[in-house]
C-alpha cells in the first residue's frame, strides 16, 4: 500500500502559512498590499489588541466581484500573474495567490468586497467557507481576521507580547506610508490613532508625518539617474542618528525591501560623518525595470536580488557622499517651541522643497562654505553660505569659541585638529610620490610569532608606504626609514600602530580600508587632547586649517567637529525675545 498521500488543500494551506504568516505585522502586510494593489487611495487598519484579537483593512480600491470573491480564497488563485513569463515583469506587491488562503487557514475571516452598489460577504473559519451572501457595500473591501492561528496552538503560544506586535506592525505601516504617499493611511488600536497620513502625495510631508518635526527638519533631498536606476529620497544630516538600522528605509519599486548590500553601500557613504555604531535615518526610493529584480527569493518578499548592483551601488555613494558635501552639516542649538508657537505655516515651510540658489566662490580666512575644488560658481542649497568665523577664545580648555554675524559656535579643538589630521595622513598614503627619511636609531619591534609570520607575509604593504624594515632576530623587526609624513617625535608609536594594523587587516586586505585605517588611527593618537589649553595663535592655525579640509563639519569617527547657537536662539534663551 502506498505510504505518498496528497495532503488536504487545509492542510497545505496551514503549512503554507508557516511561512507567509509569522506575526500579526505578517497578516497587516498581505492584506494591506492587496489593497494597494487594487488601487486603493484610502487604507485604513484597524487593530484590537495589536491584533490579536482583530484586525481589520478597510479600503476604497476596485474591489471584487461574486465569483473572485471566493476565488480569492484558493490555493494560487491570483489575477496578478497569469504565464510564466510574467515572473520577470512583477509589478505588484503580491503575485503568488498564497497569502488568502493562507491566512484563512488558521484564523476566522469575514470579508466585504463590493465592485458596485451590490456586494459580496463571505466568512471562512479554518479554511472552510461557513456562509457566502449579499451586502451593502460601497465600492472597496473590508476583510477582518478573528481569533488568529486559534486552531494551530503551536503557532499561537509564539506571539509575542500586544506591545511588541503592535510595535512591529507599526513600523511597517510607517515604511508602506513612505513608499506610497499619495494613499491616505490610518493605523488604530483599540480606537486610539497610531498612525495617520494625509495622502498628499508629497514625501517629505509624509516624512514629518512619521517621524516628526526634529527629524523632517533635518533631511537632505536627493535625487540622481542613470542608465538603469531612478532614485529619489531623503538622506538625514548626521546629527540625526539612530542605534540599529530600523530607519534605513529603502523602497524598490514601491516594495519595502531588507537587502544588506543596499544598507551596506549607504552606510559607507556616511563614512567618517558618523560612529560606525550608528545608522542614518534614510528614506530612498528607486525605481528600475522589473527585468532587473527578483523579489521571488523568500516567502515574505521583503529581500530581493538586483542586476547590474555594481552600477546602483556607485550611483546611490556618489549622490549620498555628494548630498553630505554640499550641505551644511553644522548641527544648531535649538530651543523646543511650545505648543502655541507651532503652526501650520511653519511646518509647511518646514517641509517645502527649497529653490536653489547661486553662491559665489569666496575663501576668507575662516571660510567654511565652498570648498576649494569646487568650482568657481556652484547651485548649492539655500542654507550653504559663507561662513567667516572670528576666534574668542577656549572654553574648559577644550572648546574654541568663534562668532560671526549669525551667532556664537563651538570648536572641539580634538576633533578638529583630527579631521585636519586625517586628511593629511590620507593624501600622503593615495600619494604616489613616496619620501623618506632614515632613522639616526632604528626602532627594533618584538612580536609574538603569529604575528612575526603576518609581517613578513605582508612587508610588502609596509614597503608600499616607504618603510625600510628588516628581520632581526628572532621574532623581531627593525625599522631603518619611515615615509617623511609622520609626525615629528611620535615616529615609534605612529609604526606601532601602523603595525598592528596591518596585522588585523591580514584576512580582509582591502588597501583603500587600510590607508583610511591608518589616517584615522594617527589621526587621532596626534591630536591635540580635551582639557589643554592652547593660545590664541594655535586657535587661528586650527580654524585656518579646519576651513581649507574637504569636510570640516566632522572629525573621522563622525562626531560634529562644531555646533551652532543662532543669535535668535541665543536671545530666546535670556529671554530678549519671548517668540
Amino acid at each position: 500500500m502506498s505510504k505518498i498521500k496528497v495532503m488536504s488543500e487545509i492542510l497545505a494551506n496551514k503549512i503554507s502559512a508557516g511561512e507567509v504568516v509569522e506575526k500579526c505585522a505578517s497578516v497587516v502586510k498581505e492584506l494591506v498590499e492587496n489593497s494597494i494593489d487594487a488601487k486603493a487611495t484610502e487604507i485604513k487598519i484597524d487593530l484590537i489588541d495589536a491584533g490579536l484579537k482583530s484586525i481589520k483593512v478597510t479600503d476604497n480600491g476596485i474591489g471584487m466581484d461574486k465569483e473572485d470573491a471566493r476565488l480569492a480564497f484558493s490555493r494560487h488563485a491570483t489575477s496578478k500573474l497569469l504565464k510564466e513569463d510574467d515572473l520577470f515583469f512583477i509589478g505588484t506587491l503580491g503575485f503568488r495567490g498564497e497569502a488568502l488562503p493562507s491566512i484563512a487557514s488558521v484564523s476566522k475571516v469575514c470579508l466585504q468586497t463590493a465592485q458596485d452598489e451590490k456586494g459580496t460577504q463571505i466568512i471562512i473559519e479554518g479554511g472552510k467557507l461557513i456562509s457566502e451572501e449579499t451586502c451593502a457595500l460601497n465600492q472597496g473591501t473590508v476583510i477582518e481576521i478573528k481569533a488568529l492561528f486559534y486552531n494551530t496552538p503551536a503557532r499561537l503560544k509564539y506571539l509575542k507580547s500586544e506591545t511588541t506586535e503592535l510595535a512591529n506592525t507599526t513600523s511597517f505601516i510607517e515604511k508602506l506610508a513612505l513608499s506610497y504617499p499619495n494613499i491616505r493611511f490610518t493605523l488604530t488600536n483599540n480606537d486610539k490613532v497610531v498612525v495617520k497620513t494625509s495622502g498628499s502625495g508629497n514625501l517629505h510631508k509624509t516624512i514629518h508625518e512619521i517621524f516628526g518635526l526634529n527629524i523632517s527638519s533635518n533631511m537632505i533631498e536627493i535625487k540622481n539617474s542613470n542608465d538603469d536606476f531612478d532614485i529619489y529620497g531623503y538622506i538625514c544630516k548626521p546629527q540625526i542618528l539612530k542605534s540599529n538600522r530600523n530607519h534605513m528605509i529603502t523602497i524598490v519599486n514601491g516594495r519595502v525591501v531588507r537587502n544588506n548590500e543596499l544598507n551596506k553601500i549607504i552606510n559607507d557613504a556616511y563614512y567618517t560623518y558618523k560612529p560606525d555604531i550608528k545608522f542614518p535615518v534614510i528614506v530612498i526610493l528607486i525605481n528600475t525595470d522589473p527585468t532587473l529584480i527578483d523579489v521571488n527569493i523568500h516567502p515574505t518578499k521583503q529581500d530581493i536580488k538586483i542586476s547590474k548592483m555594481a552600477e546602483l551601488s556607485s550611483l546611490l555613494y556618489d549622490t549620498i557622499k555628494d548630498a553630505l558635501y554640499h550641505n551644511l552639516l553644522i548641527p544648531k542649538i535649538e530651543i523646543a517651541p511650545t505648543d502655541n508657537e507651532i503652526k501650520d505655516s511653519y511646518v509647511e515651510q518646514i517641509i517645502k522643497k527649497e529653490e536653489p540658489s547661486v553662491v559665489k566662490e569666496e575663501q576668507t580666512v575662516f571660510d567654511l562654505g565652498v570648498k576649494e575644488n569646487v568650482k568657481e560658481e556652484v547651485v548649492i542649497n539655500e542654507e550653504l553660505k559663507s561662513l567667516k568665523l572670528y576666534p574668542v577664545g577656549l572654553a574648559l580648555g577644550t572648546y574654541i569659541i568663534a562668532q560671526n554675524d549669525e551667532g556664537v559656535y563651538l570648536i572641539d579643538q580634538h576633533a578638529a585638529q583630527e579631521r585636519i589630521n586625517y586628511e593629511k595622513y590620507l593624501k600622503a598614503l593615495i600619494n604616489e610620490e613616496i619620501t623618506t627619511t632614515s632613522l639616526l636609531f632604528p626602532i627594533s619591534i618584538e612580536l609574538s610569532a603569529s604575528d612575526f609570520i603576518t609581517i613578513k607575509e605582508n612587508m610588502e604593504v609596509l614597503t608600499n608606504l616607504g618603510f625600510k624594515i628588516e628581520e632581526f632576530g628572532v621574532n623581531t623587526i627593525i625599522v631603518k626609514e619611515h615615509p617623511t609624513w609622520l609626525k615629528k617625535d611620535y615616529e615609534e608609536e605612529q609604526i606601532r600602530k601602523i603595525i598592528d594594523l596591518v596585522i588585523i587587516n591580514k584576512n580582509n586586505f582591502d588597501r583603500v580600508k587600510f590607508n583610511e585605517h591608518i589616517a584615522i588611527t594617527l589621526a587621532c593618537k596626534t591630536s591635540i587632547k580635551g582639557n589643554t589649553n592652547i593660545s590664541m595663535e594655535s586657535i587661528e592655525e586650527i580654524l585656518d586649517a579646519l576651513v581649507k579640509t574637504d569636510n570640516p563639519y566632522n572629525c573621522p569617527h563622525g562626531r560634529p567637529t562644531i555646533i551652532k547657537f543662532s543669535i535668535y536662539e541665543l536671545e530666546r534663551m535670556f529671554k530678549r525675545v519671548m517668540n
